[in-house]
C-alpha cells in the first residue's frame, strides 16, 4: 500500500446517494469506506463491480473505479479484471436475487475457484428494485408481489452455498452492527481468495422489518453472537450465555448453571482448516442458537488469479513465447495461397 493516509472521504464520490431513507444500504456503504479507509488500500487501485439491484448502485458512490454490470454477471466480470490486473483490489456488490438467482452459478463458481475478490451480499429477502418479488431468499410461505398466496419452496442461505463451494473466507454482519461491518469488511480486504461478507440488511418499502426478530435491542445481545477469532464463544447481555460442544453439535448454555463452565465454552478458531464447526457455526439462526456474526471463517488456499500467473510465466519461459503471435505460430502453420 502507498504510504499516505486515506479517510473515508477518500472514498466517497461527489454522486448523491439514490437508496430510500432509511435503507440498510447507506450503513453498508459507510461501513465500506471506513474499512478501505483503516486498510489504506488507494482509490485509484480499487475497482467497484457490480450486477443489477439496488445495492448494485453502489460503485457510483465510491470514488474508485466501477462497473455497474447486467443481472448475474458481476462476479464473472470481477473474475476477468483481478486476472487481467491482479495488483488492483476488487469488491464485488450483489443482492440475495442478482446474486444467488442469476448469478448463483457465477458465484458458487468464484468462490471454488478461489479468486482474488471480496463478494459483499446485501441479504434483505426481497427483490427491492424491481419493486418486491420474493427474492432466492425468502422464507417458505413469504407472501409478496410474486407469491401472494406464500411461498411453496425453501430458501438458500448464503452460508450454506459457501461452504458447498469450498469457500474458506465467510463472515457476516447486520446493517444496523456497524463497527461488526468495518472489521468484516477490514478483515474481508485482507484475506487472499474468494472472500464473502452477508451483510443481513432491511428494505424499509418492500421488507420492512424482516431481520427484526434478531436485530431489535431488546432481544439482540441474547439471540446475536460475535465471533472473534481466539476468544470464548459468550453472548447475552452479561456475557453469561455460551457455545458449548454436544457430541458433534452446539448447545448453548448458561454458564455457571447444569454443571457448565467457563471452560466448557468453546473458543472460536476461523483459521483452522476444517470447516465442521464453522458451518455448524454459519448455519444458526437465532432462534435455537444464536444467529453468528463477525468472521466465522478465514483459512488460506492457492488463489487462483495468482496460480494463472504463474502458469502463464512458466509456459511463456519454456515455450519462448515473447508475443500472442508467437504462441500461434508456434503450432503447426499453414499458408492459404
Amino acid at each position: 500500500m502507498e504510504d499516505i493516509k486515506y479517510t473515508p472521504a477518500n472514498y466517497k464520490s461527489d454522486q448523491a446517494v439514490r437508496w430510500c431513507p432509511g435503507c440498510g444500504d447507506h450503513a453498508i456503504l459507510n461501513t465500506l469506506h471506513k474499512a478501505m479507509a483503516s486498510v489504506g488500500v488507494p482509490p485509484h487501485k480499487m475497482a467497484v463491480i457490480s450486477g443489477i439491484g439496488c445495492s448494485s448502485r453502489l460503485p457510483y458512490y465510491m470514488n474508485t473505479y466501477g462497473f455497474h454490470t447486467i443481472h448475474g454477471r458481476a462476479a464473472a466480470i470481477a473474475t476477468g479484471f483481478k486476472v487481467a490486473r491482479p495488483d488492483m483490489t476488487v469488491w464485488q456488490i450483489s443482492g440475495d436475487g442478482d446474486g444467488l438467482a442469476i448469478g448463483g452459478n457465477h458465484f458458487i463458481h468464484a468462490i471454488r475457484r478461489n479468486v482474488d475478490i471480496n463478494i459483499l451480499l446485501f441479504n434483505n429477502k426481497i427483490y427491492g428494485l424491481t419493486k418486491g418479488q420474493y427474492s432466492p431468499t425468502s422464507d417458505r410461505g413469504f407472501v409478496s408481489k410474486s407469491s401472494p398466496y406464500g411461498t411453496t419452496e425453501d430458501p438458500f442461505i448464503p452460508a450454506e452455498l459457501v461452504f458447498g463451494a469450498r469457500g474458506n473466507f465467510f463472515a457476516r454482519s447486520i446493517d444496523v452492527e456497524l463497527q461488526t461491518s468495518q472489521e468484516v469488511l477490514t478483515a474481508a480486504q485482507q484475506h487472499a481468495g474468494t472472500s464473502v461478507v452477508e451483510v443481513l440488511c432491511n428494505c424499509v418499502i418492500w421488507n420492512h422489518g424482516i431481520h427484526n426478530d434478531i436485530t431489535d435491542r431488546e432481544h439482540r445481545a441474547e439471540r446475536v453472537i460475535k465471533l472473534v477469532h481466539g476468544e470464548k464463544m459468550l453472548f447475552g447481555k452479561d456475557k453469561e450465555y455460551g457455545l458449548v460442544q454436544d457430541g458433534f453439535l452446539l448447545k448453548a448454555v448458561k454458564v455457571g448453571e447444569e454443571g457448565y463452565t467457563m471452560d466448557d465454552v468453546l473458543v472460536h478458531d476461523a483459521h483452522t482448516q476444517s470447516n465442521f464447526l464453522h458451518q455448524q457455526l454459519a448455519m444458526m439462526d437465532g432462534h435455537s442458537l444464536p444467529l453468528a456474526i463477525g468472521v466465522i471463517r478465514d483459512v488460506e488456499s492457492p488463489v487462483y488469479n495468482e496460480e494463472i500467473e504463474k502458469q502463464v510465466a512458466e509456459v511463456r519461459a519454456r515455450k519462448n513465447f515473447s508475443s500472442l503471435r508467437d504462441m500461434v505460430m508456434a503450432g503447426e502453420t499453414w499458408t492459404v495461397e
